[in-house]
């Protein structure tokens, strides 16, 4: 079979391309909504917009900034996304400097962008505009799903600039083959991978949204209507539903390179043996000695709990734990069992890990 009869069959590319202008004739935007907490950018420089929230706590205030890496192929609202329900609100309020990287979509002309330029450039010119704008020498992270990725790689390469890192549904170990995700990802060739990239430069994100869309069958979409049908008495439930399907609609590309070079690591199952190579460094998790906490949804419909359980196993901190949470992958970010419950233990840790 030809490389376009494999992204043919793998994507369905045209009825996709259909599907996403039907979705986009409802009103979808590429427009954030506007954002539950206040905050300034006090860094811009690659693809990175560095975000600032201060601490509004009326207890305590901690000493370590907090440095939150969201995924590339989706907006970070979700994070923030109304009043009580939202993450970031939560960790300000208990007086925590918190630092967003926000990052601007890749343009065709950065194509070239790989895990060096995002890990190497971007988020180490963002730490180091923290330890400027906080004093500070150490950050601490927590990185969601491939955010967290992104944050593990950076703390192998630059362990000195870690205080503690904190990893959310972080997918690692690519060598389980359960959910349809990781089927269908194992079924795409480096070659079609490549032939991707030489027709759109980058990953378009019509093809990002349905890829995961393909994970969810029609049954579960016609049950999260009538599901929001049902709970429209609620007090600011209507809304909290139509701020979720703004952002289940922000896919933005993916950096060609990155996606090439994802695939491979996904492949070779390289960072977990210990053989990724970013620009002239090897990511070894075993450079890694700071304090971590790697937080599992054990009902995680994207990221296999089997995907993220190994790490604690793979780096070199004396202090170290999974904490697992009956959740599914973005249940810890809007839930609000979540942020009642989940979030806390989160937070206790850090403060536990301030000195």
């Amino acid at each position: 079979m030809s490389a376009i009869n494999e992204i043919a069959s793998l994507w369905m590319e045209g009825t996709m391309r259909t599907l996403d202008a039907f979705r986009t004739g409802f009103g979808a935007t590429m427009d954030d909504p506007p954002p539950a907490t206040r905050s300034r950018v006090v860094y811009e420089s690659g693809l990175v917009r560095l975000r600032h929230y201060e601490a509004r706590g009326a207890g305590v205030k901690h000493r370590v900034p907090l440095l939150l890496i969201y995924s590339l192929i989706k907006r970070p609202f979700i994070l923030d996304l109304q009043p009580g329900r939202s993450v970031i609100e939560f960790l300000v309020r208990q007086g925590f400097e918190v630092y967003l990287i926000d990052w601007i979509p890749p343009r065709p002309a950065d194509k070239w962008r790989g895990f060096d330029a995002y890990v190497n450039t971007d988020i180490a010119n963002a730490v180091r505009a923290i330890q400027t704008h906080a004093d500070i020498e150490q950050v601490s992270i927590i990185g969601y799903c491939f955010g967290a990725l992104l944050g593990l790689i950076y703390s192998a390469i630059h362990s000195g600039n870690v205080k503690n890192l904190v990893t959310l549904t972080i997918p690692l170990d690519t060598s389980t083959r359960q959910l349809p995700i990781e089927i269908l990802t194992a079924a795409m060739t480096s070659r079609s991978a490549r032939t991707i990239v030489q027709m759109y430069g980058n990953a378009p994100a019509w093809m990002l949204y349905s890829f995961f869309n393909t994970l969810a069958p029609a049954y579960h979409l016609i049950d999260k209507f009538v599901g929001a049908y049902r709970g429209s008495s609620r007090p600011g439930h209507i809304d909290t539903f139509r701020l979720f399907e703004q952002w289940l609609h922000s896919d933005v590309p993916l950096a060609g390179r990155i996606f090439l070079e994802t695939g491979e690591m996904w492949r070779d199952n390289s960072l977990m043996k210990g053989t990724m190579k970013v620009g002239d460094a090897i990511a070894d998790l075993k450079r890694i000695v700071s304090p971590l906490l790697n937080v599992i949804g054990d009902l995680d419909e994207i990221v296999n709990p089997l995907s993220s359980e190994p790490l604690p196993g793979l780096v070199s901190s004396a202090d170290k734990q999974n904490l697992h949470y009956p959740t599914g992958h973005m249940g810890a970010a809007i839930s609000s069992d979540s942020l009642k419950r989940l979030w806390p233990q989160i937070t206790n840790w850090l403060g536990a890990h301030d000195d």
